[in-house]
């Protein structure tokens, strides 16, 4: 009788080179949310460079349009690529990606905030659909990202602050390019919203609720609060 050995060890290889294949055509973003060193917490007390005093309750971003450039100069791009990444929800802060390749990736590329074509679809589904709470009307498209809390340093309702940054429509444009460049395929995109907060003062501004010029140079600041962190930590 003919051994059945050599058939038996040809499919578990097989098995093994098809699960290999799988693994090597997979990779991820994921985003750490930081207030400088740490994660950030909800309601914690936070202290900016210009003395104020806030606490964050919400912070929600769009990431679209997302690239993997390899060391060959080759690009990977995910197709209806729109992400609503919050804060409060860790699952939306792993987008899992087909990379397709087992070159490294040696620069990622997305925008911060949703394209026109998208803003004037209509109602849409998935973190696009409108009862996300980060959509205003076709007339202004969606809400790039949003920040709201409170603060001592301002004289307001509750002494709360709202930063509802968007706009697809020239000159108030407010999507914005985010180019990170990495060793490797092992890293971690670092959000910190010390970056942003450092920058302003909530005293003279506290709350920008429509396209404008104000919410362009918010804008301009948010490329600032991403960063690459090149070996996975074990943070929590």
């Amino acid at each position: 009788m003919r051994s059945k050995l050599p058939h038996v060890l040809f499919f578990t290889l097989f098995f093994q080179w098809i699960y290999s294949q799988e693994k090597k055509e997979n990779s991820s973003l994921q985003f750490k949310i930081k207030y400088e060193n740490e994660s950030l917490i909800q309601n914690k007390k936070y202290i900016s460079l210009s003395k104020d005093t806030l606490q964050l309750e919400t912070f929600r971003f769009y990431v679209s349009n997302i690239k993997f450039i390899l060391n060959d100069n080759s690009v990977i791009s995910e197709d209806n690529s729109y992400h609503l990444i919050d804060f409060e929800d860790s699952n939306t802060q792993i987008i899992s990606i087909q990379k397709k390749s087992n070159l490294e990736i040696k620069k990622v590329v997305f925008s911060l905030g949703i394209d026109s074509t998208a803003s004037v679809s209509g109602a849409l589904s998935g973190d696009l659909d409108p009862t996300k709470g980060m959509y205003w009307a076709w007339q202004s498209g969606y809400i790039n990202f949003k920040i709201e809390g409170k603060s001592s340093s301002c004289k307001t309702r509750n002494n709360g602050f709202q930063f509802h940054i968007g706009g697809y429509l020239k000159p108030n444009y407010a999507i914005r390019t985010i180019e990170l460049e990495t060793n490797n395929s092992n890293f971690e995109i670092n959000v910190d919203l010390a970056k942003l907060f450092n920058e302003i003062k909530l005293s003279e501004i506290n709350s920008i609720m429509i396209p404008g010029s104000k919410a362009m140079d918010i804008a301009d600041i948010a490329k600032l609060l991403f960063s690459i962190s090149e070996s996975l930590s074990n943070e929590k």
